[in-house]
């Protein structure tokens, strides 16, 4: 469980929204055990993610966080929803790297690598949403800031933080996620880049026991805000047998046929969650009825 804090300064010119995923992270590491540093890229992914799944308007609405790249990490996938459920993959997630020389800090930009950054919105019309741009660090934040203003020409500040510990949980996760509003001038700029000039490492903050409240104190300084929602976020899978059976029948009946023939059973991985879902043959055969009666349909 976390939590994500939503704020606005009074003349409507900036928003703020913080994030404390410490829970939330921890539980994507058990699931995924990932490394240090795949943790770190994980955790930074999931807690972007939860930010803008918090800004969807309809709870069915979704957000789907994609990178694909050239790096370690190869593909690191994150949805969530409004309603505050959230869920995440790392294709290689026991990659690891050592520190970065010149920050001395877990190299999230050396595992993901070279690539591109796709957000797809889907709120239920025909076709969702997907802005797609290049990474430009790797480090996730950056890239999300550079996606902002290339893809929505929204001015933004991005900072994201994972503390992994020496037994490799995770001491701490954070995130901020602010935003230029129109009407927004040099003087709030400048304003809010001394805050964050000021500001010392998130994770570590949080670590010493801040919370979201504490983290928008220091990065609102001097603006007047006001808070608009506290929103509790969950890791949870909506993942179910009956989904795994229709992601089968899709496939064909044929390939089905195939599997009946050579194998007489399945098993079916749940990337997001780990689980496992076994069929039998009575299963397969079903699937394998359905899946030819709509193919003939079709036909």
């Amino acid at each position: 469980m976390g939590y994500i804090l939503k704020a606005i300064d009074k003349e409507e010119k900036v928003r703020f929204a913080l994030a404390i995923t410490t829970d939330l992270v921890e539980e994507a590491r058990k699931i995924h055990n990932t490394s240090p540093t795949a943790s770190a890229a994980l955790g930074r992914s999931l807690t972007a993610t939860a930010i803008m799944a918090s800004w969807l308007k309809n709870p069915k609405d979704t957000i789907t966080f994609n990178i694909k790249s050239d790096g370690p990490a190869k593909n690191i996938i994150v949805t969530g929803k409004n309603d505050g459920y959230i869920k995440a993959f790392i294709a290689n997630p026991q990659e690891d790297l050592p520190l970065n020389k010149k920050t001395g800090k877990l190299d999230v930009g050396g595992l993901v690598g070279k690539g591109l950054l796709t957000i797809t919105i889907d709120n239920g019309l025909k076709e969702p949403y997907h802005g797609t741009v290049p990474l430009i660090s790797g480090e996730i934040g950056e890239d999300l800031a550079n996606y902002f203003l290339k893809s929505d020409q929204v001015p933004s500040a991005v900072g994201l933080g994972v503390l992994v510990d020496k037994d490799i949980t995770i001491k701490a996760s954070a995130g901020f996620i602010i935003q230029m509003m129109p009407g927004a001038g040099e003087e709030e700029i400048r304003k809010l880049e001394e805050n964050l000039k000021a500001l010392k490492s998130i994770s570590h903050l949080v670590a010493q026991g801040y919370d979201a409240y504490d983290l928008l104190e220091k990065i609102s300084q001097g603006f007047d805000v006001k808070i608009l929602e506290k929103k509790e976020i969950s890791y949870k899978c909506n993942c179910s047998l009956e989904k795994v059976k229709d992601a089968l029948i899709s496939i064909g009946p044929k390939e089905i046929k195939e599997i009946i023939e050579e194998d007489k059973k399945a098993s079916i991985n749940c990337y997001f969650c780990n689980k496992d879902y076994k069929l039998d043959l009575k299963d397969l055969e079903e699937i394998y009825d359905k899946a030819l009666q709509i193919n003939t349909k079709e036909k």
